[in-house]
């Protein structure tokens, strides 16, 4: 009886792991050898690990990142450009913390999107929040969302969390209101931190912005305290719709 009330007070608690977990302990003599603090903690550390489970599912969902990828998956070679040593340095350091920015740059199908996620999805699994976007439907959606009344909020969904993908900046030019509207969405996120893919070279990004002012802007609230990545090659979408049977035996890069 006592054990019942206890299993319910805990589920009325939202202690569910730690329900669980008693009722295990008791189901297994074995634990009855451990002291009453050891049993303890390997509820609350059951309960603990389940918590974290559930917030890292309920950020992954609300991320959107377009691809599972994780840095374990990354593909390393010489023709593609990316450093793994660079790489790591990157994820490994407190850059979210800093607010730093990162930029991706390269020719269509190398691999841009794939690597922003998994240097997303890292950054979630060390605590962070992420939202992808595309570029295009982000300009497009803004526009929508002020005819209807909906920009402030929508603006303030974007600043929230603590990494933004903007991917495909500039695959076409932006006129001068879509350049202003990517200036709001960049200046509320002063003081965290966005991700950005681009086939144009950096170089090339203030001639596509519109207006220079707005341009000079932009740049330099995306570039500062830039980490900058240019991925070479040639695309993995031709190789992926290779027929299976012309393929090679090896692994498929990303």
């Amino acid at each position: 009886m006592l054990t019942h009330s206890t299993i319910e007070g805990l589920k009325s608690l939202r202690l569910p792991a730690m329900a669980s977990g008693l009722l295990e302990q008791r189901a297994h003599p074995d634990y009855h050898e451990l002291s009453f603090e050891d049993r303890l903690g390997l509820l609350v550390e059951r309960e603990l690990l389940q918590r974290s489970n559930r917030r890292l599912e309920r950020v992954l969902k609300a991320a959107k990142l377009r691809s599972g990828a994780v840095i374990e998956d990354l593909d390393f070679s010489s023709t593609r450009g990316l450093d793994k040593s660079t790489l790591q340095s990157l994820v490994n350091s407190p850059w979210v913390e800093n607010h730093h920015q990162v930029m991706i740059v390269g020719p269509t199908g190398v691999g841009k999107t794939f690597l922003a996620c998994a240097i997303a999805n890292h950054a979630i699994r060390n605590g962070a929040t992420a939202l992808y976007v595309r570029v295009p439907r982000l300009l497009d959606d803004l526009g929508v969302a002020r005819a209807d009344g909906r920009l402030a909020r929508m603006m303030s969904s974007l600043a929230r969390v603590d990494v933004l993908i903007l991917d495909d900046l500039l695959l076409r030019a932006h006129s001068d209101d879509q350049a202003a509207d990517l200036l709001e969405v960049v200046e509320d996120r002063r003081g965290r931190s966005i991700i950005a893919t681009s086939q144009l070279p950096i170089s090339h990004w203030h001639e596509g912005l519109g207006d220079p002012t707005i341009a000079d802007a932009i740049l330099d609230r995306l570039l500062e305290r830039a980490h900058r990545i240019e991925l070479a090659g040639a695309s993995r979408r031709r190789n992926d719709a290779t027929p299976r049977s012309k393929k090679s035996m090896t692994p498929t890069p990303q």
